[in-house]
């Protein structure tokens, strides 16, 4: 890593957005909850495929409903300053207008996180320690890699008091917030045979 990229480890979004401007190409920088997080570019196909199918399927069911919903992958940040945060979700559902150009929203509906081993735990603790201090998020969805499984916290009534697993290709993910619902078997389409 560069000599800049190792300089920090704990800062204010405000520092962070003036460093952001220092990272290199191959690096991909999150702040969560002010710890600067730093790692590579890339993942495994099949990170990016079940990304990919979750995507087009989000778009084409918010399409078919004329829904004001759109979904955005790892290159769209959600922001918040108040929270000290500034991360990359793998993928992110936004409801509503966005403002011409932004590269950020702070107000996301559905948050989407792929685990993998190396940032499993930061998935399930760190981020999910902010995620769920937004108000505007509904529901937050880990998916799982290497098999067919997912675990979605969904908020109820204000709370976070529902907790889904789900398993195997035959499942379905409801979300009732964005009023969708996916196919275990079209979120792992060509990621596993069936």
């Amino acid at each position: 890593m560069s000599g800049a990229s190792q300089q920090f480890d704990w800062m204010s979004f405000d520092d962070f957005e003036e460093l952001l401007a220092d990272k290199p190409r191959n690096e991909r920088w999150e702040l969560i909850g002010g710890r600067v997080v730093r790692m590579m570019i890339g993942a495994r196909w099949e990170h990016a495929r079940i990304v990919q199918n979750i995507a087009r399927r989000l778009g084409n069911q918010f399409d078919a409903a004329n829904s004001s919903c759109q979904a955005f992958t790892e290159t769209f940040f959600m922001k918040s300053r108040s929270l000290d945060a500034a991360m990359l979700p793998k993928l992110i559902v936004i409801c509503g207008d966005i403002e011409p150009g932004a590269t950020s929203v702070d107000t996301p509906s559905v948050l989407f996180e792929v685990l993998s081993p190396g940032t499993e735990a930061r998935d399930r603790i760190e981020k999910w320690q902010v995620y769920q201090r937004l108000p505007s998020l509904q529901h937050y969805v880990l998916v799982a890699r290497d098999r067919a499984h997912l675990e979605v916290h969904d908020r109820v009534a204000g709370q976070w008091n529902e907790f889904r697993v789900l398993e195997g290709l035959d499942t379905l993910l409801e979300l009732p917030a964005i009023g969708v619902a996916l196919p275990l078997r079209e979120i792992y389409q060509r990621v596993f045979e069936t």
